[in-house]
């Protein structure tokens, strides 16, 4: 899972999995930004006190398939809305951000409150190429780093899924099912991380603990996830990558107590050190296919099972069979309850100052080398780096990759 801001935590759990591997899952996240801002749900260039002009935001285009056994596979009418925190908020004068040095921080000047804050201020529509985010057909493109007046700088977006019909979020509900997506992450070095996962937002976008911010899903609006960023839900992060190493993690809640370390399978940790890798069993060096089934028995969910398709052969890996305290954080049987009432898709690229993501790809976790995987020394070395998501399908199992 990807937050925004600077502050790090750090958790660490131990964990087992069925080949007999134990992964040393030390998980530094950064922390969201604070939720903020009362804007209403709008669809482009808003005066909250005034009528908003003709400028819409436009989301990218991206369609998804739902499938059944029974009827194949039906496209749906989505696309990709970036986070609030990525649109522009300035004065209704001039060019003055409404915002201190910090995204999350709204000036005391303009904003002292809710009342005056919407006098005072208005909202940009997104700007999606300039945040790095491009969509072609069925492909999403996220760039970490993109040019500005000239000079590289970091965009490091993090987008939903949205159904343009209803202007909400696609609610993917998973239990006896699986979701399925090729993944391009050639470009992604030691310390980048390319994520995929599912977060149980409300699908209007409207539960937020401030009382400044009540924009709906076409804003990007109300993230959660179980490091309780924004606030405490359920999250399932079916990929976070690189070209070098992978893992699959479910963090249940109950309530606002949350697995912040969560239940993940590594293949690399598990010691399946050929397995994944540039020229390796699942060869990162181009695009494959990830297929995440959540099985469930009498309604409760057994096991997450993993199997990649690359060049026409199907490669099965691990499986997740247990998630922790039942009785503290929900453990499997909460993450297949959540999964049954339905999640928001999120994807987002990212990297970590405070530990370069070690806990995904160095010592027992993958091959990366101790500071390897800094954001300064993959700016300066891989600033291209991006990941392409494509191909999403979820519906019965089985019948995503007929």
């Amino acid at each position: 899972m990807r937050g925004t801001g600077t502050t790090c935590r750090l958790t660490s759990q131990v964990e087992e999995n069925d080949n007999g591997g134990f992964i040393n899952h030390i998980k530094a996240t950064k922390m969201l930004r604070s939720a903020f801002l009362t804007i209403l749900p709008l669809v482009g260039r808003f005066v909250l006190a005034q009528s908003p002009p003709s400028t819409p935001e436009v989301h990218p285009m991206l369609p998804t398939w739902k499938c059944t056994n029974s009827g194949g596979c039906i496209v749906q009418n989505t696309s990709v809305v970036l986070d609030f925190e990525y649109r522009d908020i300035h004065t209704i004068s001039g060019s003055t951000s409404c915002k201190t040095g910090s995204a999350s921080s709204l000036s005391k000047s303009s904003c002292p409150d809710a009342a005056t804050c919407a006098k005072n201020c208005i909202i940009e529509p997104a700007n999606y190429t300039a945040k790095g985010v491009s969509t072609s057909g069925s492909s999403l493109t996220m760039y970490h780093y993109v040019r500005q007046n000239g000079k590289l700088v970091s965009a490091s977006p993090r987008v939903y899924l949205l159904n343009e019909n209803t202007g909400k979020y696609v609610m993917m509900s998973l239990l006896n099912q699986e979701l399925t997506v090729t993944v391009d992450l050639s470009t992604l070095p030691c310390g980048e991380n390319g994520a995929f996962y599912l977060s149980e937002m409300v699908g209007d976008g409207s539960k937020n603990p401030s009382q400044y911010n009540v924009g709906g899903a076409t804003l990007g609006n109300g993230y959660c996830d179980a490091q309780c960023q924004g606030y405490c839900c359920n999250e399932m992060d079916i990929v976070e990558a690189n070209s070098q190493a992978n893992v699959f993690t479910g963090h249940p809640c109950k309530g606002n107590n949350c697995d912040k370390g969560g239940c993940g399978y590594n293949p690399y940790a598990a010691g399946q050190r050929g397995f994944y890798g540039p020229g390796k069993t699942v060869d990162t060096n181009k695009p494959f296919t990830v297929v995440t089934q959540f099985v469930a028995s009498g309604g409760r969910l057994t096991n997450i099972n993993r199997k990649y398709i690359q060049d026409g052969r199907t490669i099965n890996s691990g499986s997740i069979t247990s998630c922790g305290s039942e009785s503290g954080t929900g453990g499997l049987t909460g993450m297949g309850q959540a999964l049954g009432r339905g999640m928001v898709l999120a994807a987002s690229i990212w990297n970590d100052a405070a530990q370069n993501m070690a806990w995904l790809d160095s010592g027992n976790n993958g091959p990366c080398q101790s500071g390897q995987g800094s954001p300064s020394n993959i700016q300066s070395q891989h600033p291209d780096t991006h990941v392409v998501f494509s191909n999403i399908k979820w519906g019965d199992i089985g019948s995503t990759t007929k």
